[in-house]
């Protein structure tokens, strides 16, 4: 099979595995609940995947990103710690237009490559990932998921029509530019899950078939609106002429509800209809009836969703909005580099949450230090509260807060008590007289470097005895 060659890829093929397994730290004052396994993450997100993987490899059910077009108006800088004199040049160097900086497609491919490989490792077999792209770097990332996913995990190319909403127009005498691809690739083809049937409210679009005003007007009470803004987006519908000359449909699965569904899109797709609908808009917010469908095809129970391009957090706010429409209890992971993931997309989701009535909370976490460095050996340096805190995300995927740790008490999740006996490394056994001064009481999950309680004794006081994670798994 053919494949992709740029400025930069011998010293990226392999980066994923030169980054460090940072700490995730709790923030409790923007996290929204006591404890939560969805997570908003402000980091790098290079990084922030890596220290993902020893908890989520393999259990990522759908991914959705949609990362820097590289249009040349954009302002995203070349950031990773390579080993390579050829990269460090680069670092620290905003990307410009083509007429200014030559190279960078060969930057946005050095940029991409070794986060779609930890993407891919964090993907279920069943899962699916989707990626939106324009004109502008499509090309180079349907190749370069090709040799990431493998040509036989293409799924689907993905048609998103813009042109409805923010206009027909062009930059200079040229053709219009209507519409993004979406990217559509499993990582095991013979074991991906689509749910065909994901239009909301099936049923209730049976009876649109006339789709009079006032039929649309109650189709978009179901959708939330209230019926000022129902009506409106009946009026907007009718004076774009209803897209049936464009089916949404047909870019994902022809059915007979093409108009009625693309109206439906329409109304929640972009900043014209945003405005006329009076519904809070944030600037470079994704459309959220894109990210449900998305999600709605391959996700129900306990599955999650991760984004790590999350800009305002919009891949969040999809997956609140389909768990309380369907009472599923999906999870999402989100991950912001830039401010919003703390001024945009944590207040926005606690907004959501307020208002709507969603059982759904979450956790807001920093990219700390290392832990473990790129061997997967632990630091030196560690404190107590470090290893504590990382063992007890290993046992609950819900991050403690520090100040809550009690030596040689880690925390308390569901009924089960998680204790820590560490004094440096290799210096640590539990002991019947450590043992009698911990007063345990129910369930309990000791860690220690050596245990000298007898098995039994241990069984039959409900003691689950663990060694010391000085290393990790290399990733």
């Amino acid at each position: 099979m053919a494949s992709l060659n740029w400025i930069g890829k011998e010293a990226v093929v392999n980066h994923d595995k030169e980054v460090p397994f940072k700490l995730l730290e709790k923030v409790p004052s923007v996290s929204v609940g006591k404890e939560s396994k969805n997570l908003i993450i402000h980091g790098d997100n290079l990084e922030a995947l890596k220290a993902l993987m020893p908890f989520y490899k393999g259990k990522v059910k759908c991914i959705y990103i949609d990362p820097p077009y590289n249009t040349g108006n954009e302002t995203w800088t070349y950031n990773d710690k390579v080993n390579s004199p050829k990269l460090r040049e680069w670092l620290g160097k905003v990307v410009g237009g083509e007429s200014e900086d030559l190279t960078r497609h060969d930057k946005w491919l050095c940029m991409m490559y070794p986060r779609l490989k930890l993407l891919r490792d964090l993907l279920s077999e069943d899962g699916a990932i989707y990626v939106q792209l324009d004109y502008n770097e499509v090309h180079y990332g349907k190749a370069l998921m090709d040799e990431i996913f493998g040509r036989d995990n293409f799924q689907r190319e993905i048609i998103w029509r813009i042109g409805w909403v923010s206009g027909y127009k062009s930059a200079g005498d040229n053709w219009i530019r209507n519409h993004d691809t979406i990217l559509f690739y499993s990582k095991n083809p013979k074991k991906l899950k689509f749910i065909k049937n994901y239009n909301r409210q099936e049923d209730y679009l049976e009876r649109f078939n006339g789709e009079s005003s006032k039929e649309l007007g109650k189709y978009f009470l179901k959708l939330g609106l209230d019926k000022k803004a129902s009506k409106k987006a009946v009026d907007f519908a009718s004076t774009v002429g209803l897209p049936e000359r464009y089916p949404l449909e047909d870019t994902w699965n022809a059915n007979p509800y093409d108009k009625l569904n693309s109206i439906a899109i329409v109304s929640f797709s972009g900043e014209k209809v945003s405005k006329l609908l009076n519904v809070e808009e944030f600037k470079g917010q994704k459309s959220i009836e894109l990210i449900r469908r998305i999600i709605r095809a391959h996700t129900k129970d306990d599955d999650i969703v991760l984004d790590s391009f999350a800009g305002t957090g919009s891949t969040g706010h999809a997956v609140m909005d389909l768990n309380k429409e369907d009472g599923h209890r999906r999870k999402f992971i989100l991950v912001e580099m830039e401010d919003h993931a703390k001024k945009i997309a944590a207040p926005r989701l606690k907004k959501n949450i307020e208002k709507n009535g969603y059982k759904d909370s979450f956790e807001y976490c920093e990219l700390k230090k290392p832990l473990f460095n790129e061997k997967g050996q632990i630091n030196e340096a560690c404190s107590y509260d470090e290893l504590a805190s990382y063992i007890y995300f290993t046992e609950t995927q819900t991050n403690i807060d520090k100040k809550k740790i009690r030596d040689p008490f880690v925390g308390e999740s569901r009924d089960i008590s998680y204790y820590l006996i560490y004094a440096g490394k290799n210096k640590n056994d539990l002991t019947r007289s450590a043992l009698s001064k911990l007063k345990i009481t129910g369930q309990a999950v000791i860690y220690a470097d050596r245990c000298l309680v007898d098995e039994e004794d241990l069984k039959k006081n409900g003691i689950i005895f663990k060694q010391i994670p000085y290393e990790i798994k290399i990733y």
